[in-house]
């Protein structure tokens, strides 16, 4: 696996049914490396930290693999990188063989994957379209949180190398499914 695209955002005020939201889902690509932080990536804009951030939610991290399942799914949609929010759009990571406590070195940072991520109404305002928010429930496509164990510099063509492996743990897509069923999404 290795690194296709790191992302950050900024905080942005949007208008959502009538209300203004602050929300930093809106994130590009850019060109230079991003430092992962314990709580956060430098420069990258959380505006909700009861559901972002922090030590189990400092980095996440989605598959491009998945981004061809959605242009078939939304073909008018401009698939920028980070378009999901992510950090890191990392070639070929599937939530159904990574284990909650799997570790990978990646440029000069640790990181272990901790929790799915869950879908909000901001997915579908950055998709314009709120079907996807469903949609994104109705699969394993759901990416992946990581907390970071070594601070340091990532960038787009690093390596994504797994140190350790926990496969006693659930999967990120075990976790997700729970999650669905517990929520009683359909």
């Amino acid at each position: 696996m290795k690194i296709i695209s790191t992302n950050i955002g900024e905080r942005q005020e949007i208008d959502y049914k009538g209300t203004l939201v602050t929300t930093g889902i809106f994130k590009y690509s850019v060109a230079h490396p991003i430092f992962l932080n314990v709580e956060d990536v430098k420069g990258d804009a959380i505006c909700d930290r009861e559901n972002h951030g922090g030590v189990l939610q400092a980095v996440y991290g989605y598959s491009l693999k998945h981004y061809e399942y959605w242009k078939t799914v939304y073909p008018k949609v401009d698939f920028e990188m980070g378009i999901f929010g992510e950090n890191l759009t990392i070639d070929d990571i599937d939530e159904t063989k990574i284990h909650q406590g799997d570790t990978f070195k990646v440029g000069d940072t640790i990181l272990e994957a901790t929790v799915q991520r869950d879908p909000c109404y901001k997915l579908g305002v950055r998709f314009n379209n709120m079907s996807i928010v469903k949609k994104f429930w109705k699969t394993t496509f759901c990416g992946v949180y990581f907390k970071v164990l070594q601070t340091g510099s990532v960038k787009a063509g690093d390596e994504f190398i797994q140190i350790k492996s926990c496969p006693e743990n659930p999967t990120i897509a075990d976790l997700f499914v729970a999650k669905r069923i517990l929520n009683g999404i359909k």
